[in-house]
C-alpha cells in the first residue's frame, strides 16, 4: 500500500488544531502599519498600500487632488510617490508574502489518510491509515521562529524601498526646480539682451552705431537663445524624471514644479554624532542583523535535525470479514468472522551515508559570510556618513559664498559696465562681457544651492538608509547573504 508523507503529528492532532489560525489574523497587509511608522521621520507623511480596487481607486481620487493643475513642493511629491508609484506597490507585496510564508509555518499540517481493501469470494478486508510525521512537529517552533525573523526582516526592506523612493523623489524634485531656476534666470538676461539687440539697430540706421557692435549684440542675443532652448529642454526632461518617480500619466501632467530653489537656511544642522545616529537607524543594517539572526536559527534548526531528517508514525487499524463454509448433518452452514487489527509503524531514515556534516559545514559557513558581510556594511556605513557630512558643509560653505560674494560682486561689475557705457566710456564688447560673466556665476550659484540641498538629502540617507548618492547600493550585503542561504 502506498503511503503517504505529511506533515502533521497523529499523536498530537488534537493540540495542533487547537493551535489553528484564522485568516482574520492575517490580513493582507499584515505588519505594513509598523513600515510605515519606521519611514516617517524621513517621508514625514504616511505610506500607503491599496491591496484592492477600492483602495486604488481612493489613492487615484487622492492624487489626482494634490497634483492636478497645481504647483507642488517638495513634500508633496513625496507624498504622491508613496500614494502613486506602482513599482513601490509591488514591492510591498514582497512584504505580504512573508507574512504569508510565517501565516504557513504557524499553521498546523494536515494529517494524511490511506484508506485500502482488498475483495475476494471468502475474505474482505478494509485497512484505515493516518500518517504523521512526527520530526516535523516537533521542530515547528524553530521554524516559526524562522519565519517571523524572515518577516521582520521583509519589514526592514519594505522601509528601505520606502525610503529609497521618498530620498530620490526629493532629489528629483531639486533637480527639476534647479533647472527650471536656470530657465529663469536665463529669460532675465534674454530680456536685457533683446533690448540691447533693438537698441543697437536703431542707432546703427542713424550711423552712431558701428556694424561691428550691432553683430555682437545680436551674436550675444542668439547664443543666449541656444542657451535658453538647451536649458528648456534639461528643465523638461528632469520634470519627466520626477513624473516617473509620482506615477503620473494624462490629465496629472499638468501639475509644475517652483521655478527656482529655496533660499539658503541661515545655519546647518550640527551632525557631529552622524555616524552613531547612523549605526543606530540604518535599515540595511537591520536588514543585515536580521539575515544573520535568521542564519543562525537555521543553524540550530540544521544542528537539531542533522542525524534524523525524517521520521515517520503510521497509526491506523485492518478489519477483516472472513466467511468460511461448513457441513453440519448435511447441510451446508456459513459462519462469518470478523476481525479487528490495530496497526502502528514507525518510519526513519538510517544515517549511514548523509550523517549531516555537509549541511553542518554550508550552516557555518553562511554564518561567516553574513558575519563578514554585516561587518563591512557597517564600515561602509560609518564612511557614507562622514563623506555626507563633509558634503553636506562644504556644499553650504560654496553656495552661501556664491550668495554672499561672488553673486553681488558680479551684479556690481556689470551696473558699473552698463553706467560707463552709457557714458561712452567703456565698449559694447565689454558691457556683454561682464553681462555674461554676472549670468555665468548666477547659474553657477544655482548650482551650487542645488548642490547643498542634494547633499542635505544624502545625510538624511546616509543617518536612515534608502541609498546615498554615489554609493554602492545598500542592498548589495544583504542580497549576497540571500544567495549564500538559498
Amino acid at each position: 500500500m502506498r503511503r503517504l508523507a505529511h506533515v502533521a503529528g497523529a499523536s498530537a492532532l488534537a493540540g495542533l488544531l487547537a493551535g489553528c489560525v484564522s485568516p482574520a489574523e492575517f490580513p493582507v497587509d499584515r505588519g505594513f502599519v509598523e513600515v510605515s511608522n519606521a519611514a516617517r521621520p524621513v517621508t514625514k507623511t504616511e505610506s500607503s498600500w491599496a491591496t484592492n480596487a477600492v483602495q486604488q481607486a481612493e489613492t487615484e481620487t487622492r492624487v489626482r487632488a494634490l497634483v492636478a493643475g497645481r504647483t507642488i513642493d517638495i513634500d508633496t511629491a513625496v507624498k504622491v510617490a508613496l500614494l502613486n508609484n506602482r513599482e513601490l506597490q509591488a514591492d510591498y507585496a514582497d512584504l505580504g508574502i512573508a507574512f504569508a510564508d510565517l501565516w504557513q509555518e504557524s499553521l498546523p499540517v494536515n494529517p494524511a489518510v490511506s484508506v485500502g481493501t482488498s475483495l475476494n469470494v471468502m475474505t474482505q478486508a478494509l485497512e484505515g491509515l493516518l500518517i504523521a510525521n512526527i520530526l516535523s512537529y516537533a521542530t515547528r517552533e524553530r521554524r516559526v521562529a524562522i519565519a517571523e525573523t524572515r518577516a521582520r526582516q521583509a519589514q526592514s526592506r519594505a522601509v528601505e524601498k520606502t525610503l529609497a523612493l521618498a530620498l530620490e523623489t526629493r532629489r528629483a524634485w531639486v533637480e527639476a526646480a534647479a533647472a527650471w531656476g536656470v530657465v529663469g534666470e536665463l529669460n532675465q538676461a534674454l530680456t536685457a539682451a533683446d533690448a540691447a539687440a533693438e537698441l543697437s539697430v536703431e542707432l546703427g540706421r542713424t550711423g552712431a552705431f558701428p556694424k561691428i557692435e550691432q553683430a555682437r549684440n545680436q551674436a550675444f542675443y542668439a547664443e543666449l537663445t541656444a542657451e535658453k532652448a538647451r536649458a528648456v529642454l534639461a528643465a523638461r526632461l528632469a520634470k519627466e524624471k520626477l513624473t516617473r518617480l509620482l506615477g503620473l500619466w494624462g490629465a496629472n501632467l499638468t501639475y509644475e514644479v517652483p521655478n527656482g530653489l529655496p533660499s539658503l537656511p541661515r545655519g546647518i544642522r550640527d551632525e557631529s554624532a552622524i555616524e552613531r545616529a547612523a549605526l543606530q537607524n540604518r535599515v540595511d543594517l537591520k536588514i543585515a542583523k536580521l539575515e544573520l539572526e535568521a542564519l543562525a536559527r537555521s543553524y540550530g534548526l540544521t544542528k537539531a535535525t542533522r542525524y534524523l531528517t525524517d521520521l515517520q508514525v503510521v497509526a491506523g487499524v485492518e478489519w477483516e470479514r472472513e466467511e468460511s463454509t461448513s457441513e453440519d448433518h448435511g447441510k451446508e452452514v456459513t459462519e462469518v468472522e470478523h476481525r479487528l487489527t490495530p496497526r502502528l509503524e514507525v518510519e526513519f531514515e538510517i544515517p549511514i551515508f548523509d550523517t549531516g556534516a555537509a549541511r553542518m559545514r554550508k550552516a557555518n559557513l553562511e554564518i561567516m559570510r553574513a558575519t563578514n558581510l554585516l561587518a563591512a556594511r557597517a564600515v561602509a556605513v560609518r564612511s557614507e556618513a562622514r563623506a555626507a557630512h563633509l558634503s553636506y558643509r562644504g556644499s553650504y560653505d560654496i553656495a552661501r559664498h556664491y550668495r554672499d560674494a561672488v553673486v553681488p560682486l558680479r551684479k556690481a561689475v556689470e551696473d558699473e559696465s552698463l553706467l560707463n557705457y552709457n557714458g561712452m566710456i567703456t565698449s559694447t564688447f565689454d558691457l556683454l562681457a561682464d553681462t555674461r560673466a554676472r549670468i555665468e556665476s548666477a547659474r553657477a550659484a544655482l548650482d551650487a544651492r542645488r548642490d547643498f540641498y542634494l547633499a542635505e538629502i544624502d545625510v538624511t540617507a546616509a543617518i536612515w538608509g534608502g541609498g546615498v548618492a554615489g554609493a554602492a547600493p545598500a542592498e548589495t550585503a544583504t542580497a549576497q547573504a540571500e544567495g549564500a542561504a538559498e
